[in-house]
C-alpha cells in the first residue's frame, strides 16, 4: 500500500461537529432539508480524508445514505465522521448525524452514510494514502464492514461495465 506511516482513526475523526438549525434550513414539510445535511456530511468527510491523506481529495462515491428520522426546527445537528478504511488512493468515511433537541437534550440518530474519497496530486492523478489503524472494537467492526461495502461497489461497477459494453 502506501509508503506513508499508517495513522490511527482518531488522527482524522470529527466528533460531534455542531450545527444549529435555523428557519432557512427547513423544507416544505417543516423538517430540515436533507440535501443540506448531505452537503455538510460531504464537506466534513472531505476534511477527514484530507487530514488522513495529507492531499487534496475528491468525492468518488456516496452510498448507503439512510435518513432514519427527520430533524426539526428546535434541533441542533451533531455530525460525527470517521475514516473506516483505506485502499491504495481511496478511503471510506462513515458519517453519523444526530439531532439533539436544544431544549430537552433528547438525541436521535437521523442519518448514516458512507463516502468514498480519492486522494490526488497536483495533476489530479490518484496518490497512495496511509493505511488506517482501527483502535477500538467498534472501529475494527467498521474496518471489516468497509471491505464488504467496497466489494459490493466493485462488483456493481463490473456488472454495469459488462452490461454497457
Amino acid at each position: 500500500m502506501s509508503e506513508k506511516p499508517a495513522k490511527p482513526v482518531s488522527a482524522s475523526a470529527i466528533e460531534k461537529h455542531v450545527y444549529k438549525v435555523f428557519p432557512n434550513d427547513m423544507n416544505s414539510h417543516d423538517t430540515v432539508f436533507g440535501g443540506m445535511i448531505m452537503a455538510k456530511c460531504d464537506r466534513l468527510a472531505l476534511v477527514v480524508a484530507e487530514r488522513h491523506s495529507a492531499h487534496v481529495c475528491v468525492t468518488a462515491a456516496v452510498d448507503s445514505i439512510h435518513f432514519r428520522a427527520p430533524a426539526r426546527g428546535k434541533d441542533t445537528l451533531l455530525f460525527s465522521l470517521t475514516l473506516n478504511r483505506s485502499w491504495g488512493s481511496s478511503m471510506e468515511i462513515g458519517a453519523r448525524v444526530e439531532a439533539e433537541n436544544s431544549y430537552t437534550g433528547d438525541v436521535r440518530h437521523i442519518l448514516s452514510a458512507f463516502f468514498t474519497f480519492v486522494a490526488v496530486d497536483e495533476e489530479g492523478k490518484p496518490v497512495d494514502v496511509p493505511e488506517v489503524i482501527p483502535e477500538t472494537s467498534e472501529q475494527r467492526r467498521r474496518y471489516a464492514n468497509a471491505e464488504i461495502r467496497r466489494a459490493g461497489r466493485l462488483q456493481t461497477r463490473e456488472q454495469l461495465t459488462k452490461a454497457n459494453s
